[in-house]
């Protein structure tokens, strides 16, 4: 009888232990027992956290970024050069000296563009307050608010004392991006030397033979993505580059050559650069002439050729060539901006570009494998 009382007691426990379980599993929410707002708060403090170390670091992940896709895009073509008996090594060294003599000439020319107008700025700041306060006073209620605030004397005044601290703040900036400048010469040079190398080390860290396969299919597809974008959206900005410079031919501007090709290079900032050709032009236009509709003329003709490539030619040819959803180009280009500035708007496509191509070779759960293609 007592052995009996035992067991009973013993199947009463453990039956009171497997109801308490089934009574928990029961209450607990999903995600293997986690609340869903402890999932969503710990994702939610990952992303606040890899968002604060991209800011911190932005000094030293902005140009080994920027290097690694450009020696991508280099490397690349460096392989199409095997072709003619050049090795995929001293290829990509031979295009990366290419890319930074052109890019030696290209700042440069810029600079000295960049100097003459500041050496030149306190006078050009009154010939334009000189040029458009006439147009301004032809508005009454314009006309009020210049004399509540201040004569075109002071204007002027205004413009030419605060000049100096701007330029200063612009000498200051410098000294990083020289440092920046170093850091991306050296990730760039490194990279393309050790680009095989690193390539094979991250397929042979892979352990299956069909992620291998993955990771071979996923890297041939970013380096395709990429060279197929800058190879593209290189030639759309070279020809807006020679429009604008038709169009400072024409309209009087000096130095029509700088103009393109400052267009070609600010091209490659979404948003900020068009919008800093567009108050060049502008600029220009007022300094050069005193009719109101000739020294808008440029500024009009470059707004009206750069929407119509913009919002008919770049979307019919990047449209056949990437699935890029709109909205979430727009979101990677505030987000990358808002991070790490006006490099970060240049790299926010590319970035978006390898992001998208990594998840579609993902997505794609084919059951056979694939060679890598």
């Amino acid at each position: 009888m007592a052995l009996d009382a035992r067991r009973r007691d013993a199947r009463n426990v453990v039956a009171d232990e497997v109801a308490a379980g089934e009574a928990r599993t029961a209450l607990a929410p999903g995600h293997g027992g986690m609340d869903p707002l402890v999932v969503c708060s710990i994702v939610g403090l990952f992303v606040i956290a890899c968002a604060s170390a991209l800011s911190a670091l932005a000094a030293v992940l902005v140009p080994i970024a920027f290097a690694i896709i450009v020696g991508i895009v280099l490397g690349r073509a460096a392989d199409g050069l095997t072709r003619f008996g050049l090795p995929p090594l001293l290829g990509g060294l031979l295009l990366a000296l290419c890319f930074v003599v052109g890019l030696f000439f290209l700042v440069n020319a810029l600079l000295v563009a960049v100097t003459e107008v500041a050496s030149e700025a306190p006078r050009l700041a009154e010939n334009i307050i000189e040029r458009v306060l006439p147009f301004f006073n032809r508005f009454s209620w314009l006309r009020l608010a210049l004399a509540r605030g201040a004569s075109e004397e002071a204007l002027a005044d205004a413009a030419v004392e605060n000049a100096g601290p701007l330029l200063g703040t612009v000498a200051t900036s410098l000294t990083p991006a020289l440092i920046q400048t170093l850091v991306f010469l050296a990730a760039l040079v490194l990279f393309l030397l050790g680009r095989i190398h690193l390539r094979s080390t991250i397929i042979l860290a892979v352990p299956s033979r069909d992620g291998r396969l993955g990771a071979i299919r996923i890297m041939n597809a970013i380096e395709e993505a990429l060279t197929r974008y800058f190879a593209t959206t290189s030639l759309i900005y070279m020809a807006l580059g020679v429009f604008t410079m038709v169009i400072a031919l024409v309209g009087g501007l000096p130095m029509a050559p700088l103009w393109g090709l400052f267009a070609f290079v600010s091209s490659y900032i979404p948003y900020l650069g068009v919008t800093l050709m567009t108050l060049s032009l502008l600029v220009g236009g007022l300094m050069i002439h005193d009719a109101l509709i000739v020294a808008l003329a440029p500024v009009i003709a470059f707004t009206v050729i750069h929407l119509t490539m913009e919002n008919l030619i770049v979307p019919a040819i990047l449209g056949q060539r990437f699935e890029m959803n709109p909205f979430l180009i727009f979101i990677a280009i505030i987000f990358w901006t808002w991070m790490w500035g006006a490099v970060g708007a240049i790299l926010a496509m590319p970035l978006a570009l390898i992001g998208m191509t990594i998840f579609e070779q993902v997505r794609d759960t084919s059951s056979e494998p694939q060679l890598p293609g």
